[in-house]
């Protein structure tokens, strides 16, 4: 056979490909034994962890490194954060049989992921969000950490939408969980004033974190999005496909607090991209109006009528004074010396 044949080259791409599948079967059963004799070992130091001293974690660590001086993880810190490990799932998602361990989420994520998990959750509810999480959008740890950081678990599906109304279920549902409130762009820094179009091409110019915060499946289509309706131009902030909806996303700005008169806006852009965007297949177009403050209760006013799927959500992003209010601001000096004074 001639190697430079399309018949070789094929088989060799699918041969690779079978290659990297079992390379990746294997790194995650390593992974799972890892996690496992980590979660055995956290029972074993709880089990006995009571009847010694304060030392027992300082003493057990030299002996274990004494034994096995080439293995990693019986560091003092390590031990530790095994026990933790076990304290915190033993009265939940791990109390199955041993051979269906590799089975459970913690199994199948790292060890730093695992340990930044139930370090920083509150509860049970809490690790099992961005364990599936994790698993799902196939996280580093520094997007986890940016993640837990911005406290995704608790603004997660709490933005104020009309999607039962006006969408099918389930994915209605599934609408509801992508959108969040607020949503955090803590990449953006801006200095007052602060203009809409400002903040649109801060978002633009950092489209990759700001898909990040938006979450999986969208993918940007375009900025200022021109629709002519009538004769008459129009022009959308920002425009998305989801993947997993189907369906187009229009983002709206507006820089102030929400007000009714934005939903109504809003709706009239959607039936424009239903009616000169959206293809025969795709899925009823959704609307997110993001505001700088808004009342909850207006806001489900505002959207109870209207027969187009839209949300409300707040966001926020870094701000920073400008350089003449900074210079009418006192020094840390100035202020000791005020309080000096007042003393």
């Amino acid at each position: 056979m001639n190697l430079s044949d399309p018949e070789y080259k094929s088989w060799l791409i699918e041969l690779k490909a079978k290659i990297r599948s079992v390379q990746l079967k294997a790194a995650i059963a390593v992974n799972s034994a890892l996690i496992e004799f980590y979660w055995e070992l956290g029972k074993m130091i709880e089990e006995r962890h009571t009847g010694y001293g304060s030392q027992f974690l300082d003493v057990l660590s030299k002996d274990l490194k004494s034994e096995f001086p080439e293995m990693k993880g019986l560091s003092y810190r390590n031990l530790a954060l095994c026990r933790q490990f076990y304290l915190f799932y033993s009265s939940s998602i791990l109390q199955q049989p041993v051979a269906e361990f590799s089975q459970q989420p913690v199994a199948q994520i790292p060890w730093g992921h695992n340990v930044l998990i139930f370090s920083k959750s509150i509860d049970i509810k809490e690790a099992n969000f961005y364990l599936q999480q994790t698993l799902e959008n196939n996280w580093s740890r520094d997007v986890l950490a940016l993640q837990i950081k911005s406290r995704l678990y608790e603004r997660q599906g709490k933005a104020i939408t009309n999607f039962k109304h006006t969408l099918p279920s389930p994915q209605s549902e599934l609408a509801e969980q992508t959108l969040k409130d607020p949503y955090i762009f803590d990449f953006m820094t801006m200095t007052a004033p602060y203009k809409e179009r400002d903040i649109e091409n801060q978002l633009v110019s950092h489209v990759m974190k700001f898909l990040l915060e938006l979450g999986k499946g969208f993918a940007f289509l375009g900025q200022q999005y021109h629709l002519e309706v009538a004769g008459n131009d129009y022009y959308l902030d920002l425009l998305f496909y989801h993947t997993k909806l189907k369906c187009h996303v229009v983002i709206e700005l507006e820089n102030t607090r929400f007000i009714p008169e934005y939903a109504g806006k809003l709706n009239f852009y959607l039936s424009a991209v239903d009616t000169l965007v959206k293809e025969p297949d795709d899925k009823p177009t959704i609307g997110i109006l993001l505001c700088r403050d808004k009342n909850n209760v207006e806001a489900e006013f505002a959207l109870r009528d209207l027969n187009k799927p839209m949300g409300v959500s707040e966001f926020q992003f870094t701000e920073v004074l400008p350089d003449e209010l900074k210079s009418s601001l006192p020094t840390v000096e100035e202020i000791e010396e005020e309080l000096k004074g007042i003393g």
